[in-house]
């Protein structure tokens, strides 16, 4: 079940564009990031990704650019249970004020509690649907779950308005420009708690069990955050779904749920840009030495009042 807030979405001008088109306009633009601004942090990975930075991108090229092909960009985010009381009001708030700006925004809200969503002031070419889904009595299986729905949505829906998709926690807040220099085929993040620690520290799956079993990976990536072209992300989803179901089959669980799923996925296919931690901080973290502005921000979380509580 679908309602839309404020019409509907606007389908782009130039939507015969093919894949590669759209994959050259995004390279173009990437062949214009300064990479040697920041030489404390990695700014690229060995197969040659960028890895985004402040100081590296000229926002106002990104978004003319983006402007002038008629981008635009679906969000989706997941307010089930209490979640949505807690954080959504805070999260589509400041998105409307730094998510994407200029460009056209439809926001995908999926709740079980869709008489609750707020009615955010929503600014011009910006749209909210809210998607009635189940509530799984497992907070473990809501995430897990996600992954089909998000694809049933982009299937049905998202690939018929948006270029791009961006997938993510509603436990957030945005805090600074979280714009168009993001975009891109296949776009991972960086987590904030193990982008400086050796490999021999993150916290794959060690499950031999598990489809999501890995010995070794290049970075380990948070599951908060993850977009790309309406493709490729449709593919992520669709790989991480089945995979979850094959381990269910075995009864077995990953480590970390969908987030160990998409890290092995990201190994096997490797993304094209990479968001630093400014694009998801956890301001408890103590060094903060790489990081000279938030994009957003961890939200406070009482895991015991939002998961194991009724409403």
């Amino acid at each position: 079940m679908s309602l839309t807030r404020n019409g509907t979405s606007l389908l782009p001008k130039d939507n015969t564009q093919t894949q590669e088109e759209w994959s050259r306009m995004d390279s173009n633009l990437d062949q214009t990031l300064n990479f040697g601004v920041r030489l404390e942090v990695p700014t690229c990975t060995p197969w040659k990704a960028p890895i985004i930075w402040e100081e590296m991108f000229d926002p106002k090229l990104y978004d003319q650019t983006h402007a002038k092909h008629s981008t635009s960009v679906a969000l989706t985010v997941f307010a089930v249970g209490r979640y949505l009381e807690a954080y959504l009001n805070k999260f589509l708030t400041s998105a409307e004020t730094f998510f994407m700006p200029g460009l056209p925004v439809t926001y995908y809200v999926f709740t079980d509690l869709p008489e609750q969503v707020p009615k955010v002031q929503l600014g011009p070419q910006r749209t909210l649907k809210v998607i009635v889904v189940e509530k799984h009595s497992r907070w473990q299986d809501i995430s897990m779950m996600r992954m089909k729905t998000i694809s049933e949505t982009i299937e049905s829906d998202i690939r018929h308005h948006s270029r791009y998709v961006f997938c993510f926690d509603v436990d957030q807040e945005f805090k600074g420009r979280f714009g168009s220099e993001a975009l891109g085929k296949s776009v991972a993040l960086l987590h904030a708690h193990y982008y400086k620690l050796p490999k021999d520290r993150f916290t794959y799956d060690r499950n031999f069990q598990s489809t999501a079993y890995m010995e070794t990976g290049d970075f380990y990536y948070h599951a908060a955050i993850f977009g790309g072209v309406w493709e490729n992300v449709k593919n992520l989803t669709d790989t991480c779904y089945m995979n979850i179901m094959k381990d269910k089959q075995s009864n077995v669980e990953a480590l970390w749920h969908d987030e160990s799923h998409l890290n092995k996925y990201f190994w096997l296919y490797k993304p094209s840009k990479l968001l630093s931690p400014e694009y998801c901080w956890d301001e408890s973290i103590g060094d903060k030495s790489d990081i000279s502005v938030t994009r957003l921000i961890w939200g406070p979380k009482d895991y015991g009042a939002l998961r194991n509580k009724p409403n």
